[in-house]
């Protein structure tokens, strides 16, 4: 394994993670986050592994968020077919956010309280429109400036500006009874 394998592998196990959770937000199922991040993992190697190991972070940020917004389409389309055809929708899933455990010291009373925002914050960030969602996720979660965050969704800082305040207002709005 030569130097520069190693060091996109390093890259990619620490990156991995964050971009999961984004995807599986965006998308609201396991396996197609997963199918995702692999996706972008894939192209991330065999497209720009030449590239210096500063703009992967970039790179990566740029083609998970262009997954989720193909995902997006493709989806819509689906829905649209089965709406027609009148088959049931196949995303209904049991949200994963249900299944994490709460930290060993609190009580019954805590963890629900708990379970139950995250399940208001979850749902909260499905309703926000696609481009909301990035701008948010991708400022909060990953941590990104503005600049940073524009190349990433692929549109203006003034656009980003824009859809994070109106996310955060949003956010605000529904999650009023949950957090400050």
């Amino acid at each position: 394994m030569g130097l520069s394998t190693q060091t996109i592998e390093q890259f990619l196990a620490s990156s991995e993670r964050r971009a999961f959770r984004m995807a599986e937000i965006a998308t609201g199922n396991r396996e197609e986050a997963l199918d995702l991040v692999q996706d972008a993992m894939y192209k991330l190697v065999r497209h720009y592994a030449h590239k210096p190991g500063e703009e992967w972070g970039p790179l990566f940020t740029r083609i998970v968020q262009s997954g989720i917004r193909d995902w997006y389409r493709r989806n819509r389309v689906r829905s649209k077919w089965r709406v027609w055809l009148g088959k049931p929708d196949e995303n209904e899933r049991e949200s994963p956010l249900e299944q994490l455990p709460g930290p060993d010291h609190e009580g019954p009373e805590a963890v629900h309280e708990t379970a139950s925002a995250m399940d208001k914050l979850q749902g909260a960030l499905r309703q926000l429109p696609l481009r909301q969602q990035q701008a948010f996720l991708l400022r909060n979660w990953e941590g990104l400036d503005v600049a940073e965050t524009a190349r990433a969704m692929g549109c203006s800082t003034g656009s980003v500006k824009t859809h994070y305040s109106r996310a955060v207002h949003r956010l605000r709005e529904q999650l009023e009874g949950y957090w400050p």
